[in-house]
């Protein structure tokens, strides 16, 4: 199709310089589809899934020599078609699906479809393959209890001549190129294999990082993520002609946006010192060095978020993910909270799952259930899946945040930066979704210590750049959210989690207060103390006092529980003196809520909040010192 391709991008404006990347190759040997023939003619299948009209027509013509008994017993089998290109396919042969994946034909669509209308469970289901195997569907089959025929008649091998695909490789190395348009999955796998050959890997994927990426569709868009790969637009159909006229249309909004990642070094200034001096000198990071200080700081979990009218007005118009990976509106977010609030930090605005992606899973987040990680790692052989990141690359956009959200804060409002600690994120991969039970988490840390111990490992690898990158940017503090390590008993923390977190906050760069923050850790806080961390968070269901009294000579931060932002303004204020009087002005209480402020709280009450414990704290230190 280069001619087709060329054609549509100079209707459009552009300049094609079309590289092919596959040739379709039959496969030999054809003894899978001699006996899958064999199969169908003995009444042995029961539902025949046609991924590619190419496939379809390939898949019979092998069977030749049976061709009419083959088409009718094709008649008496449920036909799946994922498209319209197998259901012209058949239409030749004289048949008619008996159902057809809608668009954008994934291989979750055609779950779904098998879902809704054709349980599978102990069905013996044969897929025709194309190009190369499809492991997430036949995973899909797997855990649906079908008996799977892998039907193999066509796979996708390079060009014969490999030379224009070596010159596409160039073009983006050298900066000649603008837009990559990527048709067919293969085509991602085949680009970056032309480039490790000719010792341009790395250089590629930088030079992907600043260019626009456009994919034809979802399975595309998954490879492309898989190599760690930015992909910056779909369009709303999974064909050539959507896909060129959508980077036709969004291909310069997202070059000037990728180009305004790259930041002139800022001018020394002359007051740089006394900046320096002031950000130190914040009543925050005192706090944090259990320094006295005249009133408790004071800042919020998700103080940027659904409750304020700002973010959601934002929000009607850019998705959440693509919020985070613009700089200047991750930067407006995260300064306006400060501004709205009047509380003692900044915390980037920012989302724990961000460096899943780098790491070779996708996630989408669905309105209202939160976060969804696709192929999710559930044993040994998956941990292979994860990719070695490289935050500096894949991740230059949350520093480009921290650094516009630095130079738009008052100068002595420090920026927290923040990540998942270790567990959770694993968590998160391993469940692929929210999870009360985390049963999948720790069936594989139960069953293969090994794999677990190698998954931590490489996600330390990558966690620990990608603090250091935003503090590097001008995050003057980090907190590490173990949002889920509650659900492990303290020998399970010792033995699967802390040595991980501990090694994670090791490599901090030293001199910046980290802040371990998990919920419902009341049974943990000496194992997190060990771990490590400036200041241990707490979440609201243990005493501030009761713990503080546990954990010795370290900072703390919390712990009022969200829900009480919903209660009237005078209980609010009460609640708020009963957190203080638990801290007793000892030097070191970093006031927050015991997790993030829920979406119904109206934001009034958080002012008040704010208010009260400025006041309140500053009442009980009238006679304390104030310096350090």
């Amino acid at each position: 199709m280069t001619a087709e391709m060329a054609s549509l991008i100079t209707r459009q404006g552009g300049e094609p310089l079309v590289a092919p990347a596959l040739r379709e190759v039959p496969r030999a040997p054809r003894a899978e589809v001699l006996a899958f023939g064999e199969r169908l003619l003995a009444g042995e299948v029961d539902v025949v899934v046609l991924l590619t009209g190419v496939g379809t027509r390939q898949l019979v013509r092998a069977l030749e020599a049976r061709r009419d008994r083959v088409v009718e017993a094709l008649g008496r089998t449920v036909l799946v078609a994922r498209g319209p290109k197998p259901v012209r396919a058949l239409a030749e042969l004289g048949l008619t699906p008996t159902h057809v994946v809608a668009e954008p034909n994934t291989w979750r669509e055609l779950l779904r479809l098998l879902d809704e209308r054709v349980p599978v469970e102990g069905r013996r289901v044969a897929v025709q393959e194309y190009g190369m195997p499809n492991e997430a569907l036949y995973d899909g089959l797997a855990e649906r209890g079908a008996v799977v025929t892998r039907v193999p008649v066509y796979q996708w091998a390079l060009p014969e001549d490999t030379a224009p695909l070596a010159d596409a490789v160039g073009a983006l190395v050298d900066g000649r190129a603008d837009v990559v348009l990527f048709t067919n999955a293969a085509q991602v796998s085949h680009l970056m294999q032309i480039a490790e050959r000719d010792g341009r890997g790395r250089a590629l994927r930088r030079a992907l990082g600043r260019v626009a990426v456009f994919s034809v569709g979802p399975t595309t868009s998954e490879m492309l993520r898989e190599f760690g790969l930015p992909v910056d637009g779909e369009p709303e159909h999974p064909k050539m002609g959507h896909l060129v006229r959508a980077a036709a249309e969004r291909a310069r909004e997202v070059l000037a946006a990728k180009r305004a990642l790259v930041v002139e070094p800022a001018p020394v200034l002359a007051d740089a010192a006394a900046a320096r001096t002031r950000l130190e000198q914040s009543l925050f990071l005192r706090a944090c060095r259990r320094e006295p200080v005249p009133t408790t700081p004071v800042w919020l979990m998700r103080q940027a978020g659904r409750y304020m009218k700002e973010y959601r007005a934002l929000r009607e118009q850019v998705d959440f993910l693509a919020l985070c990976r613009r700089p200047d509106l991750a930067a407006e977010v995260t300064v306006n909270a400060v501004e709205r609030l009047g509380v003692d930090a900044a915390i980037l605005f920012s989302d724990l799952l961000v460096v899943a992606e780098p790491l070779g899973f996708p996630v989408r987040y669905t309105r209202g259930e939160g976060p969804v990680i696709e192929r999710p790692i559930r044993r040994a052989a998956d941990v292979d899946r994860v990719l070695d990141a490289d935050p500096a690359e894949s991740l230059a956009y949350v520093f480009e945040a921290v650094r516009r959200s630095r130079a738009a804060l008052p100068a002595d409002v420090p920026l927290v930066g923040f990540a998942a600690a270790p567990f959770t994120l694993a968590s998160y991969l391993i469940e692929g979704e929210g999870s009360r039970s985390h049963l999948h988490t720790k069936t594989l840390m139960y069953r293969d210590p090994g794999a677990w111990a190698a998954l931590m490992e490489r996600l330390v690898a990558t966690l620990v750049p990608y603090v250091n990158g935003q503090i590097a940017a001008g995050a003057q503090a980090v907190q590490l959210f173990d949002s889920w390590v509650g659900v492990c008993s303290p020998a399970d923390y010792r033995a699967f989690v802390l040595p991980h977190t501990r090694r994670l906050i090791a490599g901090i760069t030293p001199g910046t207060p980290v802040i371990h923050f998990g919920t419902q850790t009341a049974s943990l806080l000496e194992a997190m103390r060990e771990a490590g961390g400036d200041v241990i968070g707490l979440d609201w269901r243990i005493g501030l006092d009761a713990a503080w009294a546990r954990l010795g000579d370290v900072a703390v931060q919390g712990n009022l529980d969200p829900a009480v932002l919903l209660a009237p303004p005078d209980v609010i204020r009460a609640q708020a003196a009963r957190v203080l009087a638990e801290a007793a002005g000892r030097p070191g209480h970093v006031f927050n809520l015991g997790h993030g402020i829920l979406p119904p709280t109206p934001l009034d009450h958080v002012r008040v909040l704010v208010d009260a414990v400025h006041e309140l704290s500053a009442g009980t230190r009238s006679s304390r010192p104030s310096g350090s």
